[in-house]
């Protein structure tokens, strides 16, 4: 009976060695994987957070406003103000210009989403962020601040004409001008927003 036992005993100690080596060697890859999944994981993050925008690499931001009256050209182009270095007008420096450079480099947004673009104009149409007349665009080069034209322009547009607006916005910055804006930009037929400065801003 002992000789039948002893082999079933080192038979089933062998077996429970095998099975912690096996458990070892599964935890072990586990943890591995966690690390690396973890490594990946951060990465994402860091790019989902601080997305890097999607530009053309032979045209710069401030270049991409001609893209944009191309397409949408009844855009107002509030390009009436006077450089403080030339002491002319300065044609160049208009609504869109101030508007990108508003959206990319004093707000840090994400230029080809259209949920980032949507926040830039709420700021315009008092909806969000309280805009800085300081660091607004063209307060150190243009004699007069545009900041109050630019929003009163923005809040004359009505909604179509906004989503026009940053689609096309949106195509600029992916590469993608060709494609045509999902509502051409029309004249505004809305009444001037003078004397309504306290209303309710309209729809995004």
């Amino acid at each position: 009976m002992a000789k039948f036992v002893q082999p079933a005993i080192e038979k089933l100690i062998n077996l429970s060695k095998q099975k912690r080596t096996l458990n070892l060697v599964v935890t072990t890859l586990t943890i591995i994987g966690l690390i690396i999944l973890g490594s990946g994981v951060e990465k994402n993050q860091i790019s989902l957070f601080n997305p890097q925008p999607a530009l053309s690499q032979s045209v710069s931001p401030r270049d991409l406003w001609r893209q944009v009256y191309e397409q949408l050209p009844n855009l107002p182009l509030e390009n009436q103000y006077i450089s403080k270095e030339t002491r002319k007008v300065a044609l160049d420096n208009t609504l869109v210009s101030r508007l990108i450079n508003y959206h990319v480099y004093v707000k840090g947004r994400a230029p080809n989403y259209r949920l980032d673009w949507k926040l830039t104009l709420a700021d315009y149409l008092g909806a969000n962020d309280i805009m800085s007349e300081e660091a607004y665009p063209g307060y150190e080069a243009l004699r007069e601040n545009p900041i109050e034209g630019d929003r009163a322009a923005i809040q004359r547009l009505n909604r179509q004409q906004r989503n026009a607006l940053i689609q096309t916005l949106v195509n600029a910055f992916t590469s993608n001008s060709s494609a045509p804006a999902t509502t051409p930009l029309q004249p505004s037929t809305e009444p001037s927003p003078t004397g309504r400065q306290n209303s309710p801003p309209p729809r995004l």
